[in-house]
């Protein structure tokens, strides 16, 4: 699943190429890619027609392009494969297209909703406060963030009683990392994903804060984490960040730090990887 990072390459190449543009016609080539818009294709495409999109904005993995006239957004869900594309207009249509979007104006590009598994989509939903979409006004702050409170998540680790990894996929706690940056965050903090959060205090929170967003920024820094061709920026581009990983996907490999093979683990039907020297496990 793509991540803050993959998501916030989407939304800066969308804020050069879509923000500020009309939409002429909107197209719906698979009714999944709208399934959590329930008034329907023809309503979504009729609400959308007519419309200026505004500045693409982005909370944790959560991408949207607010309505500029008005107080609706296109919430973006991504999913295991969906792609938002810039396209020159006519350029073959890609295999798995799902939604074209094109534009009132005399650029020769469209948008495109490509998914392969069919999980991700569009949808349009009213804003509530803060300008977020309805439905996941519950979300978090990411750690890049400005306003993000370092003190307030601290204190909600000490109050959630779980271990650091669930603390860290959990969105309403922190939003944006993921099952990779997740498992990168704690190699460099040296610390194992099930640590109780109860134990850590103030200074270590501070310091595993610092490696996450160092992390981030990292993959943020080469267009994120691409491990084959579905996680791309909006000209179809992949990210490079899968050539610096130092725990996830590296089963066997030596620890860049201290040369122990790292190991991989069931967890949540995902893996976790770690170093079992330098991320020890806790006392039982």
């Amino acid at each position: 699943m793509p991540e803050l990072p993959e998501v916030e390459v989407v939304r800066r190449g969308l804020a050069k190429w879509v923000a500020g543009r009309t939409v002429g016609s909107v197209e719906v080539l698979h009714p999944r890619s709208v399934r959590r818009h329930p008034a329907g294709a023809a309503d979504f495409a009729a609400r959308l027609t007519g419309h200026p999109l505004g500045e693409p904005r982005r909370r944790g993995k959560y991408l949207w392009l607010p309505l500029a006239d008005g107080p609706e957004s296109v919430l973006a869900h991504l999913g295991m494969s969906g792609q938002l594309l810039v396209q020159p207009e006519a350029a073959p249509d890609e295999k798995h297209l799902r939604i074209r979007v094109r534009f009132a104006d005399e650029t020769d590009t469209e948008l495109r909703f490509v998914d392969q598994r069919t999980f991700g989509g569009l949808s349009l939903h009213p804003n509530a406060a803060g300008g977020l979409p309805d439905v996941i006004a519950h979300i978090a702050r990411d750690p890049l963030d400005p306003e993000f409170d370092d003190a307030a998540f601290h204190a909600a680790l000490r109050r959630s009683r779980t271990t650091i990894k669930r603390a860290l996929l959990n969105q309403s706690l922190i939003s944006g990392v993921g099952n990779i940056y997740a498992d990168e965050a704690l190699w460099r903090a040296r610390l194992h994903y099930e640590r109780p959060t109860a134990g850590l205090t103030r200074p270590r929170t501070a310091e595993l804060l610092g490696h996450v967003r160092a992390v981030l920024n990292a993959a943020l820094d080469v267009g994120g984490t691409s491990f084959d061709s579905l996680y791309v920026n909006v000209n179809g581009e992949s990210g490079y960040f899968s050539r610096s990983l130092d725990a996830y996907g590296r089963e066997d490999e030596p620890c860049r730090r201290c040369g122990t093979p790292i190991r991989r683990r069931p967890w949540m039907n995902r893996s976790s990887y770690f170093c079992p020297r330098c991320q020890r496990p806790p006392r039982p």
